[in-house]
C-alpha cells in the first residue's frame, strides 16, 4: 500500500521515547449487482447505509450513506467511505441497501432490499482487496430487519435467508495528498443517441485500481439535448482521482442520459493527471471511442471529441491547517427554559439539580464544551436561555443572558457556564413557547456586526451601556482604532481589563462559531427558525441541537440538512450547518456516564471540521501562516 500516516505520542517518563501508532486511511467503494426491483413502474432507486461496531460493543452505529442512484439495479456509487484501519482490531461493518421512496432521512420510510456483514480485515484481505457477498433480507431466524431505532442485533448463523442481490466492496489505502484538481471540458459532434432529439451527455470519471479494475469516482452534470455540451467546472481531490499517482490511468466514459437508468454509451477515452496538467491544446483533445461501433465498422473513427478547456491543481486545506493558522472556535450555549421541562424543584424535572448526579442539560454542555474549549483561547462563552419569565417583572424572554448581564453574557470556562445555569434555574420561572429563531438571529448579528472580535463586543456593550459613545458601530471601530494606536488599555470593570485590538472581521477566517442549543421539545417557530438557519448558513457558524427528555423530535430532522437542505420560501441554505441528536440515544442503563458523554460529543462534533472547511472554501479563505516551530538552542557560551 501507499505511505502510512502516523500519530505519535512522546512520553519520556514511561517509554523513554517515541511511541508511534500507524493509522492507515482506507477508502471503501461500494457497488451492487442484480438488486431486486421494489418499484412497480420503474427500477429500484438504491442507496447503501454503512454501519460500524465500537470495540467490544455489539451496538451498530451509522457510519455514512451513499448517494441515491435512480432506476438502477446494478449501481456503482460515487460516494466513498473513508475509515481508519487498525490491523490489531476486528472492525465489524454492516451494509444495508434500501430502495429510496422519498426525501425522508428516516430509513423506515424506504424499502429494505437486503444487507451484508463483514469486517474491514475481510475486505482488505480479499484478493485484490475486493470483497463480494450476497445480500440477505432475513439474516437468521432470530434476527430482525434493520431499523434506525434498533441498536443491537443477535445473529444466529446457519439459518436460511433470501438472496436479494450482491454487494461488492473494494478497499484502497488513501494517499496523503491534499491537492485538488479543477477541470472543465466540452464536447464536439458527439453521437446522436435519442430518437426524437439529440443526446443528453454526461461524463463518468473512473480511477484505475491496483488490480487494473476501475472504480467510479466522479460524475458530471447532464447537459440536455445537445451534441456540443460544455460541462461546468469539476473539482476532484487528486487522491480520489488517482490516489496521488499522477501517471495512473484515468478512464472517462461519456454517456447519453436516459430517464429509465439505461444510459447509452457514447464513447470512452483515457488520460492521466500528468497529461491533463499540460493544459488545453492538442495533447488534451480526446477521441471518444465506442468499442461496439469500432468492432462493427471498418471506417469508424470516433463518436465525437472531448476537449480540455481549463485545468488547475490547488492545495485542499484541512481543518487542522486552519486551526494551526490561527482560526479560533467560539462556543455559544443556549438552554431551553420552557415549562415543558417540569418543575425544577421536582426530581422528575429535566432541570432538577441533583447534588450528585448532573441532569441531561449539564451532561450535554459538559460533553460538547469540554472538547470545544480547547480551541478557544480566551475561554469566554456567551451563554443564553430562552422561554422563561425573568425577574423582577416576569417579562417573557426568548433570549436572555444566563448570568443576567446583557452587556456581557460571557461565562468563563465550562465551569462558569455550569454555575450560571444552576443560578438561573433558581431565579427564573419556566414558561414558553420554544422559539429558536431569536437566539440564532442574535448570534448571526454578533457575526455581522462590522467585523468586531468577541472581546470587542464585550467592550462595545460596556461603552454603550455607560453612554460613553453612541450606539454606533462605526464610531466604536474608530474609538478602538485610536486606543490601539496609542497602546492604551480600557477599563471594562473594577477587576477586569482587556487590551483593545484592531477589529477582526468575522469573515476573514480567524473566527468560527459553534452554537449549542439544548431543548426538551418541538420548536414553536419552525418557519422563522428555518429562515434564521438559511441566513446563518452564509456565516462562519455551525449549530448543534441536542434534544433531551422523552419527547418525539421527528420535526427536528427537518433542520438537520444531511439529506435535504433546509430552505425557506424557496431559498435554500447554501451550507448544511445543523446537526441534531436526541440525548436519549446516548443513555443506557449500566453504561458509563463518561462513555455516554464521549459518544455524544463524537457524534455531534463529527461534522464540524467539514462544515468549517466548507465555509472557508466557499469564501476562498486560506489558513493563516502557522507560528514558527520552536527549536531548542544551545545556550552554552561560545568559545572565545
Amino acid at each position: 500500500m501507499a505511505g502510512l500516516e502516523f500519530t505519535s505520542n512522546f512520553n519520556s517518563e514511561q517509554s523513554g521515547g517515541w511511541n508511534s501508532q500507524p493509522v492507515i486511511a482506507i477508502e471503501l467503494g461500494v457497488s451492487c449487482r442484480n438488486l431486486i426491483d421494489a418499484d412497480l413502474f420503474s427500477k429500484s432507486d438504491p442507496m447503501v447505509v454503512m454501519y460500524t461496531q465500537g470495540l467490544g460493543s455489539k451496538e451498530w452505529r451509522e457510519f455514512g450513506r451513499t448517494e441515491t442512484i435512480w432506476n438502477n439495479l446494478n449501481p456503482d456509487f460515487v460516494k466513498k467511505f473513508i475509515i481508519d484501519y487498525f490491523f490489531e482490531e476486528r472492525q465489524a461493518m454492516r451494509f444495508d441497501v434500501y430502495d429510496v421512496d422519498s426525501k425522508s432521512p428516516d430509513l423506515s420510510k424506504h424499502d429494505f432490499l437486503g444487507q451484508a456483514f463483514c469486517s474491514l480485515g475481510e475486505v482488505v484481505g480479499s484478493s485484490g482487496s475486493r470483497y463480494e457477498a450476497p445480500l440477505r433480507t432475513n439474516y437468521s431466524a432470530c434476527w430482525f430487519p434493520a431499523h434506525p431505532k434498533i441498536k443491537a442485533v443477535v445473529i444466529c448463523r446457519g439459518t436460511s435467508s433470501r438472496n436479494t442481490g450482491r454487494i461488492v466492496i473494494t478497499a484502497e489505502e488513501l494517499d496523503s495528498s491534499k491537492d485538488v484538481i479543477h477541470m472543465q471540458f466540452n464536447g464536439r459532434k458527439l453521437d446522436k443517441k435519442d430518437l426524437f432529439g439529440k443526446s443528453d451527455p454526461f461524463m463518468v470519471f473512473c480511477r484505475c485500481n491496483e488490480n487494473n479494475s476501475f472504480t467510479v469516482c466522479h460524475k458530471t452534470e447532464v447537459k440536455k439535448n445537445t451534441l456540443n455540451p460544455e460541462w461546468g467546472m469539476i473539482q476532484i481531490p487528486v487522491r480520489t482521482l488517482c490516489n496521488g499517482d499522477y501517471d495512473r490511468t484515468i478512464k472517462v466514459e461519456v454517456y447519453d442520459w436516459d430517464r429509465d437508468g439505461g444510459h447509452d454509451l457514447i464513447g470512452i477515452f483515457t488520460t492521466s493527471v500528468n497529461k491533463l496538467t499540460r493544459g488545453p491544446g492538442p495533447d488534451n483533445v480526446y477521441e471518444c471511442i465506442n468499442p461496439k461501433k469500432k468492432a462493427k465498422k471498418k471506417k469508424y473513427k470516433h463518436s465525437g471529441l472531448v476537449n480540455l478547456l481549463h485545468v488547475k491543481i490547488a492545495k485542499q486545506f484541512s481543518f487542522l491547517d486552519y486551526i494551526r493558522g490561527g482560526t479560533e472556535l467560539n462556543f455559544v450555549v443556549a438552554i431551553d427554559f420552557t415549562a415543558s421541562n417540569g418543575n425544577p424543584n421536582q426530581p422528575s424535572s429535566l432541570h432538577y439539580i441533583h447534588p450528585n448526579q448532573p441532569n441531561q442539560y449539564a451532561l450535554a454542555i459538559q460533553a460538547v464544551g469540554d472538547i470545544v474549549q480547547d480551541y478557544d483561547s480566551d475561554k469566554l462563552f456567551p451563554t443564553f436561555g430562552f422561554g422563561a419569565r425573568l425577574p423582577p417583572d416576569g417579562r417573557v424572554s426568548h433570549e436572555f443572558a444566563l448570568n443576567f448581564n446583557p452587556a456581557n453574557p460571557n461565562c468563563f470556562g465550562i465551569q462558569g457556564v455550569m454555575e450560571a445555569y444552576q443560578h438561573s434555574i433558581r431565579s427564573v420561572q419556566l414558561y414558553g413557547p420554544t422559539n429558536f429563531s431569536p437566539i440564532i438571529n442574535s448570534v448571526s448579528r454578533l457575526l455581522n456586526m462590522n467585523g468586531l472580535s468577541k472581546m470587542q463586543h464585550t467592550l462595545r456593550a460596556h461603552i454603550v451601556s455607560n453612554n460613553l459613545i453612541g450606539d454606533n458601530p462605526i464610531a466604536f471601530k474608530s474609538f478602538v482604532k485610536k486606543v490601539n494606536c496609542c497602546g492604551s488599555r480600557y477599563k471594562v470593570s473594577n477587576n477586569h481589563f482587556c487590551t483593545c485590538r484592531m477589529a477582526v472581521d468575522a469573515t476573514n477566517g480567524s473566527q468560527y462559531y459553534i452554537l449549542l442549543m439544548i431543548t426538551d421539545g418541538v420548536i414553536s417557530d419552525m418557519g422563522a427558525t428555518k429562515e434564521a438557519i438559511v441566513n446563518a448558513a452564509r456565516l462562519p457558524i455551525s449549530i448543534i441541537i441536542v434534544g433531551v427528555g422523552a419527547a418525539e423530535f421527528d420535526a427536528m430532522e427537518e433542520l438537520d440538512g444531511d439529506t435535504v437542505r433546509v430552505s425557506h420560501r424557496g431559498i435554500e441554505a447554501e451550507r448544511d450547518i445543523v446537526q441534531f441528536v436526541p440525548f436519549r440515544d446516548y443513555i443506557a442503563q449500566g453504561k458509563s456516564q463518561i462513555l455516554s458523554q464521549a459518544r455524544l460529543a463524537k457524534d455531534v462534533l463529527a461534522e464540524i471540521p467539514d462544515q468549517l472547511v466548507g465555509y472557508m472554501k466557499s469564501r476562498r479563505l486560506n489558513p493563516g501562516s502557522p507560528p514558527p516551530q520552536y527549536t531548542s538552542t544551545n545556550t552554552a557560551s561560545a568559545p572565545v
